[in-house]
């Protein structure tokens, strides 16, 4: 199974997006599967009130923070997967996403955690 589908089927066994995200890394990031949760246990649903960024894209910036941390700068990183992950799902605030207020979906929850993913291994491999 392809990472983007292990964080999607974390997502659909009680996982948050960003939990989701985090755990399909701890292969990589060497934490383990609670400490993962924790990590990403605020930031599910836009920080828990669809208002703010997208669980999936938090969690990936904590896996590329803790995956790229002190190799330089991350905060370019960081620019690039909220940028690309915009270009693919057309918005990086939940609600919007969700459609809260206009009634148009942008992005399914599993696509956000899937493109969230697709990103941060673009990113990881440079």
């Amino acid at each position: 199974m392809n990472r983007e589908e292990l964080a999607v089927d974390l997502k659909h066994s009680g996982c948050n997006c960003a939990q989701a995200v985090i755990t399909a890394y701890c292969d990589l990031t060497g934490m383990t599967t609670e400490e993962a949760k924790a990590l990403g246990s605020a930031f599910g649903n836009g920080m828990g009130c669809m208002k703010a960024t997208c669980g999936a894209v938090v969690g990936a910036g904590i896996v590329l923070g803790r995956q790229k941390y002190g190799t330089g700068p991350v905060g370019s990183k960081a620019r690039l997967l909220i940028t690309e992950f915009e270009k693919m799902c057309g918005a990086t605030v939940c609600g919007d996403l969700k459609g809260i207020g206009t009634g148009k979906v942008l992005c399914s929850c599993d696509d956000c955690v899937r493109n969230a993913v697709i990103v941060l291994e673009k990113i990881l491999k440079n």
